[in-house]
């Protein structure tokens, strides 16, 4: 017969990186700063943030109401010497199941292990009685990150509360702007059918609302009620656009500005006599993108506009579209970068009906950021009524890009000073 050879049996837990880590943390413990009860309140709302389960967190509260009072006191030791055994039949699971449960409260950062050679649990006294060590479960690594899981508990409580503020405001809103759009009969059809679809397109972006984001369900629920204040016929919220002087530049370092008449201070005045107000003020028809789609001076002739543009285009700053674009504080954007203007521009894309290979094409040829400006300018005209297909209107300023007739900022210098004209008048 050949040699039989014994295993021996592993001594102790399995031991990770992490589970040494937090070893080491409980070991900085200020025993004495918090209580057990302060620890029993904290560890039932952990479920809350996912970091456990409700059996997990019902092991954790045995664990803690076994340990004295006394051992979270200064001097004190709080460790818990119960047996799976006994611990499996006060919380009514298998031994199996709370050895699990206790490896990944470890794993977990909630408590730290110390197994002895025969995995059976004890303390170790001085000549006083006074436990100086143990083997068992070790409880002080809940006082080191105590301050840490209630703030995520906070943190959770204050979502979960928004989140549902949130959710009953939309669903408020949603309902408002269906009777208002039963009751409406000043509009004519054709915009009570406009705005009806962009109803449904808004409540279908959010589909089902209990489980859609509060941002979500805030930014709908701006759009509904803007919805409803154009079923209403109230007048334009020029409060909301941003107040500006008189003057084309809005950021002036001191007090000697001068006023020019146009925004490229650098550039022949002949060869630049578009004004502030040569905007299509009156071009509800003017969705069909055509060559001339986007903000060519009208008055200049066909032999200036085939002539090779001889400086670069002005540089347009995110404030210069903001102002220029107040549509996009009605749609409920915000953004503070040009990072968070392009992240926004597939939902821009959805609200206005471009298609996705349209601003694909939009990006291709302008680039991202370009490409960022010239959809907030679609969205903006789309929202004046001012182009029936914004589509084929950022198609058409793809192709101006891609011939090298695109002039985005002139543009945005328009429509800033249209804005800023209607909120004077």
């Amino acid at each position: 017969m050949g040699n039989t050879q014994t295993h021996q049996r592993p001594n102790g837990r399995r031991i990770t990186p992490q589970r040494a880590h937090f070893c080491r943390l409980a070991e900085s413990a200020r025993v004495g700063t918090i209580t057990r009860a302060q620890l029993a309140v904290l560890v039932q709302s952990l479920p809350c943030i996912g970091l456990i389960n409700g059996t997990e967190s019902h092991l954790l509260v045995a664990l803690i109401n076994t340990a004295q009072a006394d051992t979270f006191d200064k001097s004190g030791r709080p460790i818990v010497f119960k047996s799976n055994q006994q611990l499996a039949f006060e919380i009514g699971r298998s031994v199996g199941r709370v050895s699990r449960m206790l490896s990944r409260l470890f794993d977990a950062g909630l408590i730290t292990m110390q197994d002895s050679g025969n995995y059976k649990r004890y303390p170790i006294r001085n000549g006083e009685g006074e436990i100086t060590d143990g083997c068992g479960i070790d409880l002080r690594i809940l006082i080191v990150r105590y301050a840490e899981l209630d703030e995520l508990v906070r943190q959770a409580r204050a979502e979960k509360k928004a989140a549902d503020a949130a959710l009953r405001r939309y669903r408020g809103a949603l309902r408002n702007a269906r009777q208002a759009l039963a009751i409406a009969t000043e509009q004519s059809e054709h915009v009570m059918r406009l705005i009806e679809g962009r109803i449904d397109r808004v409540s279908n972006l959010v589909g089902i609302a209990g489980k859609a984001t509060s941002g979500t369900l805030r930014r709908a629920t701006a759009l509904l009620k803007w919805f409803v204040e154009r079923l209403m016929q109230l007048p334009r919220r020029s409060a909301e656009v941003q107040e500006t002087q008189n003057m084309t530049c809005p950021h002036v370092e001191n007090g000697m500005h001068k006023q020019i008449t146009t925004p490229y201070p650098l550039a022949d005045s002949s060869e630049e006599r578009r004004s502030a107000n040569a905007e299509q003020f009156n071009s509800l028809e003017a969705g069909s993108a055509s060559k001339w789609a986007f903000e060519e001076s009208l008055g200049r002739r066909r032999s200036e506009i085939n002539q090779p543009q001889r400086l670069p285009q002005a540089i347009v700053a995110l404030q210069d579209v903001l102002r220029a674009v107040p549509a996009l504080k009605t749609y409920g954007f915000t953004p503070t970068s040009w990072a968070d203007l392009a992240r926004a521009v597939p939902l821009m894309c959805r609200f206005a009906g471009i298609s996705e290979d349209a601003r694909r094409r939009a990006v291709e040829l302008m680039g991202e950021q370009q490409a960022a400006v010239a959809v907030a300018l679609t969205l903006e005209k789309y929202d004046r009524q001012d182009v029936k297909s914004p589509g084929g209107y950022l198609r058409a300023m793809s192709d101006r890009a891609a011939a090298g007739k695109l002039r985005l900022a002139r543009s945005v210098f328009g429509l800033a000073a249209r804005n800023s004209m209607e909120v004077t008048h």
